[in-house]
């Protein structure tokens, strides 16, 4: 699976991620890695060593699309790395939930936790919870682009960066995000042709290195264009 390299200079890589690709092994090996990847193309990444993760500042999900930071130096890296931890980083993201949204935008503010009933999955608690064992503040903003016969497509903006953050904050308004075998609902509707969660990484803008604030962006990938070109024929036809 070739890269997308978006942008390059000395200290920074942007990678438009393809979909079906793990970033970062964990746990059990999972075949061939986006770090595998870039270390075939930038062999100088391994001089950063896996506790910089070769360079990669954040991760994506395996079927999330989109924007992607890699370093190219140890400074960069610690620099980048403390732009997310301050939360000085400004991330949108485009997703198609299940179901109308009624507002046409709103801030979840709901804390979230590993589920205790599936390890895997991130867990919505109330927000007196908040503080217990591994209960962390989680923040999203999101505006709704456009309405669709049983589907809203959004744009998303999380102000945290917690695991799985955005699947499980519209899953728990009752929305999950299109396609999202992980926090679907039993019988949920998927799109005809979606073969995966309806999730992309659309813009990323960061404090760089050099003190200047830089600003990428991503284009919808083709088989979501699609989703929404057929949702729209459909609408366009009944």
């Amino acid at each position: 699976m070739a890269l997308n390299i978006l942008a390059e200079d000395a200290t920074l890589l942007v990678v438009d991620k393809q979909a079906g690709m793990t970033v970062w092994p964990e746990g059990v090996r999972p075949g061939k890695t986006l770090a595998d990847e870039l270390l075939v193309a930038y062999p100088k990444l391994k001089a950063l060593g896996e506790e910089r993760r070769y360079g990669i500042v954040h991760r994506l999900d395996k079927d999330t699309s989109g924007i992607l930071l890699v370093s190219k130096t140890k400074k960069a890296f610690d620099f980048l790395q403390k732009q997310f931890q301050e939360r000085n980083v400004e991330k949108k993201y485009l997703c198609l939930v299940e179901g109308e949204v009624k507002k046409e935008k709103g801030k979840i503010e709901t804390p979230l936790g590993r589920s205790p009933n599936d390890r895997r999955k991130q867990k919505a608690y109330s927000t007196e919870e908040r503080g217990e064992a591994g209960v962390r503040e989680a923040v999203t903003e999101y505006r709704v682009i456009k309405r669709f016969k049983d589907y809203t497509l959004l744009e998303a903006a999380p102000r945290t960066g917690r695991k799985h953050q955005l699947r499980a904050h519209f899953a728990s308004l009752g929305h999950p995000i299109a396609g999202d075998k992980l926090y679907g609902f039993k019988n949920q509707q998927i799109p005809e042709g979606l073969q995966r969660q309806f999730l992309h990484a659309s813009f990323l803008e960061v404090p760089a290195p050099d003190g200047t604030r830089r600003g990428f962006t991503s284009e919808l990938p083709k088989d979501l264009k699609n989703i929404l070109t057929h949702l729209e024929s459909y609408a366009n036809t009944n």
